[in-house]
């Protein structure tokens, strides 16, 4: 029993010991979670790094890897181009001189094509009588210099689909009124009316609506009906994915522009402000544009891909990457793999007035006919 007692202390120190070290792995336990805590934002920043930039890297290459190859032979103009003018042509700022030049610009080229600006429509629709004054010149004066060159009145408005002011394709009346401002338009003596109404959102029933109506004036006028289009979805479903998360409807699903593409005489693809930063994934996001457009394209219709005649700068829109010549090859690329042979097939250029000597260049040499092609 003594030993018992004397033996005691020892078990004392034994238990102070003990709780000493349970502490200590208290707090070591402690200091591991609190250091695992500081690092988990560190490791979400990295996932949600992985999971942006991975996408994008792999975007990349494939649209780098789709503006590689070689150019087939017979992806020239096939005489049906188009290019948009600014309203200067109809409103009296532009001259006989001006006329002669241009027309000296585009001789000899694809350009069979002119979307004059004539608008822009107001919000119900209808057109003021007094923005085209000189119309009737610009239109003689084409005929007159350029046999075989048509001029189509170039309408749009902004369309009230992301803010509440604009047109309202929703509202009979006006869908109405713009129908009439057609016609109104075409008594002026204009070989066609091409329109462009944006923002548009892909699926928009009463566009399609529209432009059954515009289809019949124009069938019964015996003229040409002409649209420009929002890009076709790069990827299944993006226009829906992107209209959730940023409110602006970029892209148009494959199908919705086919079945606009069968409403109409001619289609054209407003293929720029991309916001890509180089020349090289720029053309081969045309080359995919081109492919997608193509592959549900009516018998019937005009395809014509746009090319960036404008060197402005800012996010959506980069003139050191969104150039002519690659743009061009872009189409070259995609024509040729996906439908080489089609002759309903064309470029339109935007626009006149931000033309360089460079860009003209750029269309005569890279899509103007080739030795024993035209």
């Amino acid at each position: 029993m003594g030993r018992h007692a004397a033996a005691r202390p020892g078990v004392s120190g034994e238990g102070t010991t003990v709780r000493t070290r349970l502490r200590g792995f208290g707090r070591t336990l402690v200091r591991a979670w609190r250091h695992r805590r500081a690092r988990w934002p560190k490791r979400v920043a990295l996932v949600l790094a992985v999971l942006l930039v991975v996408p994008l890297v792999t975007a990349a290459v494939a649209l780098r890897a789709n503006y590689a190859g070689d150019l087939a032979d017979g992806t020239r103009t096939r005489g049906k181009d188009a290019i948009w003018l600014g309203h200067a042509w109809v409103d009296g700022r532009k001259t006989d001189a001006d006329l002669d030049a241009f027309a000296r610009q585009i001789r000899g080229t694809g350009l069979r094509d002119l979307y004059v600006h004539a608008g822009p429509l107001e919000h119900d629709g209808t057109l003021p009588a007094d923005l085209y004054p000189r119309a009737d010149w610009l239109i003689e004066g084409v005929h007159r210099r350029l046999p075989g060159v048509r001029v189509q009145a170039w309408l749009g408005d902004k369309l009230a689909t992301e803010t509440p002011d604009g047109l309202r394709l929703e509202r009979p009346a006006s869908r109405a009124a713009v129908v009439r401002s057609a016609g109104q338009i075409l008594d002026v003596g204009f070989d066609g009316v091409h329109f462009d109404l944006e923002p548009l959102p892909s699926d928009d029933r009463d566009y399609l609506s529209l432009l059954d109506d515009l289809r019949a004036l124009t069938k019964a006028r015996h003229v040409p009906l002409s649209v420009a289009a929002h890009q076709i979805d790069p990827l299944p479903a993006l226009h829906s994915v992107a209209g959730t998360l940023t409110g602006h409807p970029k892209w148009w699903s494959q199908a919705f522009f086919a079945q606009v593409a069968r409403r109409v005489d001619q289609i054209a693809v407003m293929s720029y402000d991309t916001a890509l930063p180089l020349e090289s994934l720029y053309g081969g996001y045309v080359a995919q544009q081109t492919s997608l457009a193509l592959e549900v394209m009516p018998a019937g219709t005009d395809l014509l891909m746009g090319l960036p005649f404008y060197h402005t700068e800012e996010l959506g829109h980069h003139a050191h990457a969104e150039t002519a010549a690659a743009a061009i090859r872009g189409i070259r690329l995609g024509l040729g793999r996906t439908d080489r042979d089609r002759q309903r097939f064309g470029v339109a250029l935007y626009v006149d007035f931000a033309a360089t000597p460079g860009d003209w260049a750029a269309y005569r040499d890279g899509w103007g006919c080739a030795a024993g092609e035209c």
